[in-house]
């Protein structure tokens, strides 16, 4: 076998790819978070709110909790996902958690093996390994994490062979790295007197275009879509993946999640208000003044120009936001558009009462099953 395709024949992560359907929800419902930093907090109160959120979606029966990652951002402090899921593995006792995504080429495979084998030990069977291809970040932030290499995206499918052959142990004789080995991991098992540990993570590839549809659905994977950021490319990107991909050993159908932004509260009002500051923050990103979330008082009484409202208007046309029922109906169409199999919720705001506030609402209009047994 390929290089390319390997991890598709062979590997037994197979558990933990498709969700669990709860209360009245059409598909499984996941949450994405960035730790956003909101004006006026610290990137403590943000990882306070990020913990606080894993801990409510494990309560009210959602199925994984993601962190992204990013760089060079004032206003989210998710750069360090791995860092992030370990904290959050001692917090949470069944929610599955994982990266929404680890960018691969910042990273060399072999510490990403590392890190997410780490993971696994000390959150058996609740670990996903989402990849990504994009930076995270500006080009000159890029060349920063790169050290000056300039392959980047155009060597993902390498890298990605690279990563499963570590976290399987199991590089072909002659090979170059065939005497290395990831530790925590396979050989730990293989070893005199060693005990083998659970199933290393699934594999999950994340695009926001055909790029990674097409990769993921070649080698069997479950594949991601960022429909919060590249709607307009959600559909178009989940048929290529449904029609690209083979059957593996992961893997016997497509399997798609889709990640969507939402918030609901318990008027109209208040939940414009709250989605106005992430787009007032996307506004600033893209015109090269990234910085913290504003509060929504400030993003009240910005005045956006003409382009600044368009903007604002296409933004928001893509974010599910209201009333509990109206962000139910919303979600429910956007499933039934799509076809995917999960919808992964981020809710970027200022205010962290109002994010908390958002999955508490989201979770009732679903009648999500609430734990009060969950640490």
């Amino acid at each position: 076998m390929s290089d390319e395709t390997h991890g598709v024949d062979g590997n037994d992560a197979t558990d933990g790819i498709r969700g669990v359907r709860r209360g009245s929800a059409p598909v499984p419902l996941s949450v994405l978070d960035l730790a956003t930093v909101g004006s006026g907090l610290t990137a403590a109160d943000a990882l306070r709110t990020t913990t606080a959120i894993a801990r409510l979606a494990e309560r009210r029966g959602f199925h994984r909790f993601w962190v992204a990652e990013h760089h060079s951002m004032p206003g989210v402090a998710s750069s360090a996902p791995a860092v992030i899921l370990g904290h959050l593995a001692g917090r949470t006792e069944r929610i599955r958690l994982g990266s929404g995504g680890v960018m691969l080429p910042n990273h060399p495979p072999l510490v990403v093996a590392e890190q997410f084998g780490t993971l696994q030990a000390l959150a058996p069977g609740r670990v996903d390994l989402g990849l990504g291809r994009a930076p995270g970040t500006d080009g000159a932030t890029a060349a920063a994490l790169r050290r000056g290499r300039t392959d980047g995206a155009d060597e993902f499918p390498q890298q990605l062979a690279e990563l499963v052959r570590f976290l399987d142990d199991d590089f072909p004789a002659g090979h170059p790295y065939a005497a290395i080995h990831a530790v925590p991991g396979p050989v730990q098992g293989s070893a005199p007197g060693g005990v083998q540990s659970s199933a290393r993570p699934p594999v999950w590839l994340l695009g926001s275009s055909g790029f990674s549809a097409e990769l993921a659905g070649r080698l069997g994977l479950p594949f991601a879509f960022a429909n919060h950021f590249s709607a307009a490319n959600t559909v178009p990107a989940l048929e290529l993946y449904r029609h690209t991909f083979r059957p593996s050993a992961v893997l016997d159908a497509p399997y798609t999640l889709i990640g969507v932004s939402a918030l609901a509260a318990d008027d109209e009002r208040e939940a414009h208000r709250q989605v106005l500051t992430g787009a007032l923050s996307m506004i600033r990103l893209r015109s090269g003044r990234p910085g913290l979330v504003p509060t929504p008082e400030e993003a009240e009484a910005y005045s956006f120009g003409p382009l600044e409202t368009d903007f604002v208007d296409s933004w928001l046309s893509n974010v599910v936001y209201g009333t509990p029922g109206t962000v139910r109906d919303g979600l429910d169409a956007l499933a039934k558009r799509t076809g995917a199999d999960e919808l992964m919720i981020t809710t970027n705001a200022h205010t962290p009462a109002a994010r908390l506030r958002s999955y508490e609402l989201i979770a009732d209009a679903y009648a999500l099953p609430a734990d009060s047994g969950s640490v």
